[in-house]
């Protein structure tokens, strides 16, 4: 049986593409500031709870995963956050790190929210909108970061992203 060599990255389209993360929360921040010892990253909720299926085409808008679309990625390739809370390093940890997994990325609330929605693919047939926007199966994540940052402010929410 001859095997195909993987794609640089991880990415072999033959296989499935998972996505696993976590949000995380920044309350020290409102409280203290940004700057207070205190002011840390803290995990809210696993991916898992929220997802229910993987869209490649909201992978690829969102974090250039799979982007055989041609979205303009919002979030793509900024590695584990070197902050990141101690139940994320576990998560992450668990999955194998970096070793195991490819296409480290993470996206605050505050860039989502400011977001072109409205802005297609290469070729002008998919909205990002319609790829990953609050009425696919990524509302349900963009609800519980949208309340988080009623709570904590925009920049203090974000959700952090791995694929495999």
């Amino acid at each position: 049986m001859r095997m195909r060599a993987p794609r640089p990255g991880g990415q072999d389209r033959a296989m499935s593409t998972d996505v696993s993360g976590m949000i995380e929360c920044r309350p020290g921040a409102r409280l203290w500031g940004l700057d207070d010892e205190d002011t840390v990253w803290e995990p809210g909720i696993d991916l898992f709870l929220l997802n229910r299926g993987n869209a490649y085409d909201g992978l690829a808008c969102l974090f250039g995963i799979r982007n055989s679309f041609g979205f303009r990625p919002l979030a793509e390739g900024r590695g584990f956050p070197d902050d990141a809370s101690e139940g994320l390093r576990r998560e992450f940890a668990g999955y194998g790190g970096p070793d195991s997994v490819y296409g480290t990325t993470w996206v605050t609330w505050a860039e989502l929210a400011a977001a072109d929605w409205q802005e297609t693919n290469a070729s002008g047939t998919r909205s990002r909108a319609s790829a990953a926007g609050a009425d696919t199966d990524w509302g349900r994540v963009w609800s519980v970061m949208r309340i988080l940052s009623e709570v904590h402010e925009a920049e203090n929410v974000r959700l952090v992203v791995w694929f495999h």
